[in-house]
């Protein structure tokens, strides 16, 4: 079983309680830091999700850890498809609601508040399904894998966006110079929140990417998974079809 990483392993609350705390904390700065430290890289990746779901021909989507909504507003793109982004903190669900309101996708978007873990949706309910960094923070990851199997249509497709652990080693040096020293200090100067950027790399560190992470897809009811990783391995797309 992979380990629990936490944000404040000091504390005795949960990971999930921790995780929504954080990103309360951090909600206000959020959509900066996240295109600042990732060099902006994340629209790219953003990108390689729509055009998984535009090959899917869904027109129903949920969007688990929707946060503001970044992927959600990607996947606008798409003509005709309408959504679902949940996510556990409502400080990133309201800075998202504003987004939508500026970009006027209040009537193709909703974002609700929710855990991941515990969906508030019918069997089958949905044609496809993504996770935008999201499926890391999960308490219990094959617990939340078979939530979001549960809603899936048969046939459907689950799309998951993670960071990973590159394998080239001068890259990955750099890389996690990069995410041990640089960003986390960074990222308390401007979050103001002492754990956020702390606890990426640890979450990092500890999550079961490739090969682990189909394991446990295929233990959660997914029968046809795939990835691949994007730039040099510093994240991993994984397609799983139900």
């Amino acid at each position: 079983m992979a380990e629990i990483v936490k944000p404040n392993p000091q504390s005795d609350s949960s990971k999930k309680q921790q995780v929504e705390e954080m990103f309360d904390n951090i909600s206000g700065n959020y959509d900066f830091l996240n295109h600042f430290l990732s060099l902006g890289i994340d629209y790219s990746w953003r990108k390689k999700v729509r055009k998984v779901i535009q090959k899917t021909g869904a027109k129903y989507l949920l969007d688990v850890a929707t946060g503001t909504a970044d992927l959600a507003i990607e996947l606008s793109k798409l003509p005709n498809l309408k959504m679902i982004g949940i996510d556990i903190s409502r400080g990133m669900l309201d800075k998202g609601d504003i987004k939508l309101e500026k970009l006027k996708l209040t009537d193709r978007i909703q974002l609700q508040q929710a855990d991941s873990e515990n969906l508030p949706f019918q069997n089958e309910e949905f044609d496809a399904i993504t996770v935008s960094f999201g499926v890391r923070n999960f308490e219990n990851l094959q617990k939340g894998m078979t939530e979001m199997g549960r809603v899936l249509k048969k046939g459907g497709c689950l799309v998951v966006l993670e960071f990973s652990k590159p394998t080239n080693p001068v890259f990955g040096a750099l890389y996690w110079f990069y995410f041990k020293y640089i960003l986390p200090p960074l990222g308390k100067l401007v979050s103001k929140d002492a754990t956020a950027y702390t606890y990426l790399p640890q979450s990092v560190a500890a999550f079961p990417e490739g090969q682990e992470f189909v394991k446990v897809a295929k233990a959660s009811g997914f029968e046809n998974v795939k990835y691949r990783g994007l730039t040099f391995g510093v994240c991993t797309l994984y397609e799983c079809y139900k």
